[in-house]
């Protein structure tokens, strides 16, 4: 009886992506699908909660099949991700006049990846202060005291390897192990691979430009073909969209979202907070922040949906490049750093609740100016020194909880809730990331205003 319902279930999602497939073919726009596969989401999820139960083995069944169109989209998505950062980050270094551009660009986008970051920070001490929480406040279940454990011992991993050494991981050391993504920090590895080889084709085509020629032809090719990937899993955008709300809300923990809303609610308003600071920053620079916003909405749903960075990153280029008028070198190093650095709600915002969080639980004042001060550098610090971890928002929570003295366990209280708040998180990371790119991109005088303007762009080049 169970396969039964599972089975009407699945031609259910089937139906609602032939409606997907139908409005394609009507020539919706992307944007447009894209929600509607958010909403349809919302309401597929909701409908089989209320039927079967968070817990049923139907709704178990039922997300297992489901995933194979949610996960499915989000590791091709990962698939391409190594490919395009290499080949793109190379071709853009080619394409530059001096190899100091490059040092500038790098510069600014960490710069501004980190500073926002210690903002963010700033924003979550504020925001866990006005709304009062604190972890004594909260009841620890079961659930939440076998989190507790976890996250102590793998406090004890996190300790063994300092700062220095998070950053010394960061260089690689064998490129084609890191090209399968085997370490945490393998996308950075071949960021940084990449940008030794834009810049020795640089060098060669000062003395030997013949060669130089052939290889930027290949390396051409290979981007179109790369780039044509990228297009055709894209276009699954809206599907993996619906699967994915989908599962989420089928599966949400409704009894733990009211035991720790204050938290939840809390939580999205610094969100919010630091979603308005990143549209000051962009008005600052003469942009229009609705334009912005509205050109970089599909990112941030699937960030959302998906909760996945490193996965944003093929979507996040090609909306800088060829919706926000960001220069494509530019685009291509801020969606890698910001995917792997400076996460806002990840680094920034969570690991600064928390601290407020447990501090009244062992004697500290939160409000202190030295603890403030001390929590921030070290969400700045920790901000960079963790890039590219698997799993980055707890792993941030460690390093900053252990810097500060502060039992780690507590943190276990919120994984009811963790995955309502990763969403959230997830689509600043990935919106700050975008943020960098544009600032630097129009910083260093090579932002396209007129791409930015126009209203189609986003029509025209993102829809697919």
């Amino acid at each position: 009886m169970n396969l039964f319902f599972i089975i009407i279930n699945i031609v259910i999602l089937l139906a609602l992506i032939g409606l997907l497939i139908w409005m394609q073919k009507k020539h919706f726009s992307f944007t447009k699908r894209v929600f509607t596969g958010l909403g349809l989401g919302i309401v597929l999820g909701a409908v089989l909660q209320a039927i079967y139960g968070a817990d049923s083995e139907v709704l178990t069944g039922t997300t297992e099949w489901f995933s194979i169109v949610g996960n499915g989209y989000i590791q091709l998505l990962m698939m391409i991700v190594i490919p395009l950062v290499m080949v793109s980050i190379i071709q853009s270094i080619i394409n530059l006049e001096k190899t100091s551009q490059l040092g500038k660009m790098s510069a600014w986008i960490i710069g501004i990846l980190i500073t926002t970051t210690m903002v963010a920070a700033l924003i979550g001490i504020g925001t866990a202060t006005l709304f009062d929480l604190s972890a004594d406040q909260i009841d620890m279940g079961q659930d939440e005291m076998d989190r507790g454990s976890e996250l102590e011992s793998t406090l004890g991993e996190v300790e063994e390897q300092s700062t220095p050494e998070r950053i010394l991981s960061f260089i690689p050391s064998n490129i084609f192990m890191d090209m399968t993504g085997e370490r945490p920090t393998s996308v950075i590895a071949v960021v940084i691979f990449s940008m030794l080889v834009g810049i020795a084709v640089l060098g060669l085509r000062r003395k030997n430009p013949e060669q130089a020629e052939v290889f930027t032809k290949i390396v051409n090719s290979f981007y179109a073909v790369v780039m044509r990937i990228v297009t055709l899993i894209l276009r699954l955008t809206p599907f993996g969209i619906l699967a994915l709300m989908a599962n989420t809300v089928a599966s949400t923990n409704i009894a733990g979202i009211l035991q720790l809303g204050k938290f939840v609610i809390a939580s999205y308003v610094a969100i919010l907070l630091m979603f308005i600071v990143h549209m000051v920053l962009v008005g600052v620079f003469g942009l229009n922040p609705l334009s912005f916003i509205r050109k970089a909405l599909p990112v941030l749903l699937f960030a959302f949906t998906s909760r996945s960075s490193a996965g944003a990153i093929p979507l996040n280029i090609q909306t800088q490049k060829n919706s926000l008028g960001v220069d494509q070198g530019i685009a291509n190093m801020s969606a890698s750093f910001g995917a792997t650095m400076g996460q806002n709600g990840c680094a920034g915002i969570y690991p600064a609740m928390l601290a407020v969080m447990i501090a009244p639980t062992v004697g500290i004042d939160p409000l202190s100016f030295g603890f403030i001060v001390q929590l921030v550098l070290i969400i700045g610090v920790s901000s960079f020194g963790i890039a590219g971890v698997g799993g980055g928002a707890t792993f941030a929570a460690l390093i900053v909880l252990s810097s500060m003295n502060m039992p780690v366990a507590l943190a276990g209280i919120l994984i009811s809730v963790e995955a309502l708040i990763d969403m959230g998180r997830t689509a600043l990371n990935v919106n700050g990331s975008m943020v960098s790119g544009t600032l630097t991109s129009r910083i260093l005088k090579n932002f396209n205003i007129e791409k930015f303007n126009d209203k189609e762009a986003v029509e025209k080049k993102t829809a697919l």
